[in-house]
C-alpha cells in the first residue's frame, strides 16, 4: 500500500495521472490522506509514504515505480521554477527524483553541454545532475541559484598533480593523509573538482607506503576534490629522458609483471592506481602492457621515453591511449621517425586541412570512435611547451588534448626551496623566457621540476595560445581527461546522471563558484586557509 498526502490543492496533474492510469484510491476521512491500492509495488508489504507538499513528493523511505502515463498526458508547467520540456522518462527514475533529497536549480546561465554553450538550466539532487523532465510538474526546486549570465561548466579534472601548498605526494610519506587533505581542499577552491594524485619515480617502499592513501575517494566539502586514483609516473622510465626524476630509482621490467608487483604491489595496482606512465622500449614493459590493462584495469600512458614511432605504435596497439606531457621528456619530432609524437596521427582524422575565411587552418573535429584514439597531456604554463608547438598539436588532434597542471609542492606558495619526491627544487625568477616570471627547477640545474601553474590558468593559456573556442578550452580540462580515464559518464560532463561537480566561469575563464557533489565550496565550508 502506498499513501499520498492529498491535502495540497491544485495538483491536477497528479489527479489526472491517477485517473487515467485507473489507479484505485480511497480517502481516509480522518487524515485526508489518499491510499493507492497498488500492493504489488511493495513486495515486502512495507508501507511507503509520499507526502505531496509545496515542493512536490518527498520523504519516501523506499523507492518504487509507477507506470508511465500515456504520451502527452501531463503538460509541463510554464512556471520559471518548473521544467517546460517534452515529457519522457522512466518512472523509476522519476520516483527516485520525486522522493529524493532537496533539489537545486541553476538558472540564467550558459551551460556547457554536448560540445556547445546553450541557454539552459542545471538541476541537481543528492550530488547528481538530474533531468527535470522527470518531475512531470510535480515538484519544484527547493532552492534556485541565479548564475547571472555566467558560464556553467563541469568541474576541472587534473590527471597529473604532484602536490601543492607545500605538500608532495611522493615526499610526504609520514603525513600522507594530511598531504592529500590539504591539496584536495586547496585545488577544489581553484575549480579542480577531481584529480589523480601523482607520484614521481621512487623506491618501492615509497609506493607501498603512499599508494594505499592515494586511491579513489569521493569529493565532498570535508574531503575536497575527488581522488580518481593515483597516477604512478615512473619508475619504469628511460634514464636518457629522466627529466626531474631521480635516476637511481629508474628501472626496467625484465621479469615482467613480477617487477611491477615488487615495485608497487599488485593489490595497490588493483585498488588504488588509475593509470601509469611507462617507457615502452624498456626491457619487459611493452609485453606487460596488455596484462596491466586487462587484469588491473589500469590506463597506460607513454612518457619519459626514447621510443621509436614503431615501438610507440606497438604500445598503442597494445592498449596505451595516453601520452604524458607531450613534447617533454621524449624524443624530439623527426620527419624520418616522429617517435611518440607521431601517435597523434592515430587520431582517425581524414588528413584534409580546412581553412577559415582568413586562410587560417581550422582543426577538423571527426565524430568517430577513433577520433580520440590517442590522448596527450599538455602543460600550458608557457614554459614547458612553446605556444606554437601547442597550436601544432591542437591543430593535428583537437579531441585528444588533455590539459594537466603537473603542479608540484610550490603551487600556491611564494618563491623558495621545495621538494619533488627526493629531488631538491628551487622556485624563483626565470628571466630567459618572455612572460615567465617564475619557474620550478631542480636545484643547480636548468631542468624543469613540474610546474607551479593552476589548471584553470592552463585553460586560459591554451585558449590564448591556440585561439580555440571557450568550449574547446574547457573540454580539454574536463571532458577529455574524463574520457581518457573512461569515466566520462560521471565526470567532465553535465549530462543527466553525472556527478554535480560544477563551476561558474566568467567569459575570460576565471572561476566564480565551485560545487562538489552539489555542495558549494568556499574557504569556510571547505576549511582551507
Amino acid at each position: 500500500m502506498v499513501t499520498f498526502n492529498a491535502a495540497i490543492a491544485g495538483e491536477r496533474s497528479l489527479a489526472t495521472y491517477l485517473e487515467t492510469m485507473k489507479i484505485k484510491t480511497k480517502t481516509d476521512t480522518n487524515t485526508g490522506r489518499i491510499q493507492l491500492a497498488m500492493p504489488d509495488l511493495d513486495q515486502e508489504n512495507r508501507p511507503l509514504s509520499l507526502t505531496l507538499g509545496s515542493n512536490g513528493l518527498s520523504n519516501s523511505r523506499r523507492f518504487f515505480a509507477l507506470p508511465d502515463p500515456p504520451s502527452g498526458l501531463l503538460s509541463p508547467s510554464t512556471s520559471p521554477t518548473r521544467p517546460a520540456r517534452a515529457l519522457h522518462s522512466r518512472s523509476g527514475e522519476q520516483l527516485a527524483i520525486l522522493t529524493g533529497g532537496p533539489i537545486t536549480q541553476i538558472y540564467n546561465c550558459r551551460v556547457l553541454r554536448s560540445h556547445k554553450l546553450e541557454q539552459d538550466d542545471v538541476w541537481f539532487q543528492d550530488g547528481r545532475i538530474i533531468n527535470p523532465t522527470s518531475l512531470y510538474g510535480l515538484r519544484n526546486p527547493d532552492s534556485r541559484i541565479d548564475a547571472r549570465g555566467l558560464i556553467v561548466a563541469p568541474g576541472l579534472v587534473d590527471v597529473q598533480l604532484n602536490g601543492a601548498f607545500g605538500y608532495d605526494f611522493s615526499h610526504n610519506k609520514s603525513d600522507i593523509d594530511t598531504c592529500l587533505n590539504i591539496v584536495s581542499r586547496g585545488v577544489l577552491l581553484q575549480g579542480c573538482t577531481s584529480f589523480c594524485p601523482t607520484t614521481v619515480s621512487s623506491k618501492s617502499e615509497t609506493y607501498h607506503s603512499v599508494l594505499p592513501h592515494l586511491g579513489r575517494r569521493p569529493g565532498s566539502l570535508k574531503n575536497g576534490a575527488e581522488s580518481l586514483g593515483a597516477h604512478v609516473k615512473g619508475p619504469f622510465m628511460n634514464p636518457k629522458k629522466k627529466g626531474a626524476h631521480e635516476v637511481s630509482c629508474l628501472r626496467a621490467a625484465p621479469n615482467g609483471m613480477a617487477d611491477f608487483d615488487e615495485c608497487y604491489g599488485l593489490e595497490n595496482l588493483r585498488r588504488h592506481v588509475a593509470y601509469m606512465t611507462v617507457a615502452p622500449e624498456l626491457d619487459g614493459v611493452l609485453d606487460t602492457i596488455p596484462q596491466l590493462i586487462r587484469e588491473f584495469r589500469i590506463g597506460i600512458s607513454l612518457g619519459h621515453s626514447v621510443a621509436s614511432n614503431e615501438i610507440a605504435r606497438q604500445a598503442h596497439n597494445s592498449g596505451a591511449k595516453m601520452i604524458t606531457h607531450l613534447f617533454n621528456a621524449m624524443t624530439d619530432f623527426h620527419h624520418r621517425d616522429p617517435g611518440i609524437i607521431g601517435l597523434l596521427s592515430a587520431s582517425g582524422g581524414s588528413g584534409s586541412l580546412k581553412l577559415d575565411a582568413n586562410g587560417v587552418p581550422v582543426p577538423e573535429r571527426v565524430a568517430t570512435a577513433d577520433s580520440a584514439a590517442v590522448f596527450y597531456g599538455l602543460i600550458c604554463d608557457g614554459i614547458h611547451v612553446h605556444p606554437n608547438a601547442i597550436k601544432i598539436a591542437y591543430t593535428s588532434h583537437p579531441d585528444g588534448v588533455v590539459l594537466v597542471s603537473d603542479a608540484m609542492g610550490a603551487m600556491g606558495l611564494p618563491d623558495g626551496n621545495y621538494k619533488l619526491g627526493n629531488m631538491p627544487v628551487v622556485v624563483g625568477p626565470k628571466t630567459d623566457i618572455k612572460g615567465c616570471p617564475r619557474a620550478a627547477l631542480i636545484q643547480g640545474t636548468d631542468t624543469l621540476a613540474g610546474s607551479i601553474v593552476t589548471l584553470i590558468e592552463c585553460v586560459r593559456n591554451f585558449k590564448a595560445f591556440t585561439q580555440c573556442s571557450i568550449v574547446e578550452a574547457v573540454e580539454a580540462a574536463t571532458l577529455h581527461p574524463a574520457q581518457m580515464l573512461g569515466i566520462e559518464c560521471k565526470k567532465g560532463t553535465l549530462d543527466y546522471g553525472a556527478d554535480a561537480d560544477i563551476i561558474f566561469l566568467s567569459d575570460d575563464l576565471y572561476v566564480q563558484k565551485v560545487f562538489v557533489r552539489g555542495e558549494l565550496a568556499t574557504p569556510d565550508t571547505v576549511g582551507f586557509e
